[in-house]
Formats: C-alpha cells, structure tokens, sequence
C-alpha cells in the first residue's frame, strides 16, 4: 500500500508507483501512467529515443505531478503499447494526438525530451488548438544541426558502454567530468527505484525504426516555427552531443515565444542532472 506522502486524497503523487493503464486509438493500445492533480491542464510528457515508461527521471516526474497532472505513455510499438514503430517523427506527432484525443484531452501542455521534443514540435504546428505551452528539452529543429548524427553517436556510445560494462546513458546523456560521471550514475539509479510493473526494453527493430526518424528529422528542411505561439521553455545543457546546443538557441529564438536555459557542466540530460532547477523552472512556466 502507498504511504501518504505517495497518495494525496486519490491521486498518485510518486512515479514509481503510478499504475500503469491502457487506452486504445486508431488500432493501437497504448501503456501509459499519470499521476498528480486531477484538476490541471495535463502535462504530457513525450519521449526520447529507446525509452520505456521506465526511463523518465521520478524526480522531474514528482516534481511536475507536485502541481499538476503528468501523463507518461509508451510509443506504438515500444514497451507494452502495440502496434509497428514509426519511422517518422511526423507519425509519431498523430500517434501522440490520438493517444491525448483517445484520453478526451482538448487542451495540453506538452515536456517533449530529445526525440519527444521534435514530436511536440510537430504537434504545436499540426494541432496548435491541442497545445497551451510547450516544454522541448535535449531537442532540436527539423534540420539542426548534428541531429542527423545521432545514429553515429548512439552506436559508438553503445559500443563504449559494452566495453566498459557501463550503461551507454552515461555517455549519451552526460559529460564525462566528476560531476558529469556523478550525475550520470544517481540518474541511473533513480531509474531503478520502481521495482514492479516494469516495462521491457525497446527491440532492436524498433530502435532502428526510432533512429531513422531522427536522421529524417535532421535532413528534413528548416520548419516555419513563428507558427508557434505558444510559450515555450527550451533546456538543455551546454555540452549536449547528441543534439549540439546550438539548436537549443535556435529554437529559442524562432519561436516567438521562447526562453531558453543552458545548465552548466551537463550534457543531454542536463534536466535531469538538474532537476531540482529544471522543475522550479518548468513549474513557473506551467503555472504563469
């Protein structure tokens, strides 16, 4: 049973408890978890590349569902939702609107994390009267640049990891100083504090799939992103090398209404290394 700092009147406040529940659109079941207060806009998190519902850090997942609705779901064909996985970022964007239509959601803020920031990017273009703010970490513009060498990067880093019997995030996600490697090691055993109901790992065929959309993505022509006038938060950290920091400025400064944050000493998932600042921050754009 959940204690009362994981259950707050009926809402599931930890993560690491939250359900997890299915719903089916458009042919497809897809698994997802929410937690938090029933009586927000819902926060829709989008994913990155290879990950189960597993893999969102539960500190930036409490720390949002602390004020508001959070809602986690795996991608078709990843983790426990069926179905054959995109090969396109475009088809990931639908699959994410009708999982949120299937829900009957009529308006959402979206955190889209590295390939899952590309997705919102598309939603808030495609499906502007869906979205309220936007959230787009780690990520980057249909051609930025250095996304098309994503699938480059990921399999040397897999190899690296193989070698050196380490979890290839840590090389992927975070910079290898002190700091980096510390960083790197307490995000990953964040990850394991769920111990039941846990997903599986993505398949190969389906992480091939997921590569391919993001060199699509990076060879794709720049997208019209004053379209998006939405408020958007856009974080990363400053030695990002699987989506260079630049495209974080780019996408700051096209929008709108952008704001960027660079978080020092970090890599990818500088909000996850960050966390307690990337939620106070995040918080403040939710609730403004």
């Amino acid at each position: 049973m959940n204690d009362s700092r994981e259950v707050r009147g009926d809402a599931v406040t930890s993560y690491k408890n939250a359900p997890t529940r299915s719903i089916t659109a458009g042919g497809v079941t897809f698994a997802y978890r929410e937690l938090g207060s029933q009586s927000d806009v819902p926060v829709v998190f989008l994913t990155h590349l290879a990950a189960v519902l597993d893999n969102w850090d539960p500190r930036v997942v409490d720390g949002i569902a602390a004020k508001r609705r959070v809602i986690t779901f795996d991608n078709r064909g990843v983790g426990a939702s069926t179905g054959t996985t995109p090969r396109t970022i475009q088809a990931m964007a639908k699959d994410a609107v009708a999982f949120i239509r299937a829900l009957g959601l009529e308006y959402v803020d979206l955190h889209g994390f590295s390939m899952g920031g590309m997705v919102a990017q598309v939603i808030a273009q495609t499906e502007p009267q869906l979205v309220r703010k936007l959230i787009l970490t780690g990520t980057g513009p249909a051609g930025g640049e250095g996304i098309k060498n994503v699938s480059r990067l990921s399999h040397f880093d897999t190899v690296r990891g193989l070698l050196t019997l380490q979890d290839l995030k840590q090389f992927l996600f975070f910079t290898r100083t002190a700091g980096g490697r510390r960083a790197g090691k307490e995000f990953l055993a964040r990850l394991k504090e769920r111990t039941h109901d846990r997903r599986k790992a993505i398949s190969l065929t389906s992480y091939g799939a997921q590569l391919k959309a993001i060199h699509r993505w990076g060879l794709e022509q720049p997208h019209d992103l004053s379209v998006i006038h939405q408020p958007v938060l856009v974080a990363n950290g400053e030695s990002d090398r699987m989506v260079p920091l630049q495209n974080s400025a780019d996408l700051a400064r096209r929008v709108p209404n952008g704001e960027l944050v660079i978080y020092p000493d970090a890599g990818h998932s500088g909000i996850f290394q960050f966390h307690r600042q990337f939620v106070q921050t995040a918080l403040e754009l939710l609730e403004r």
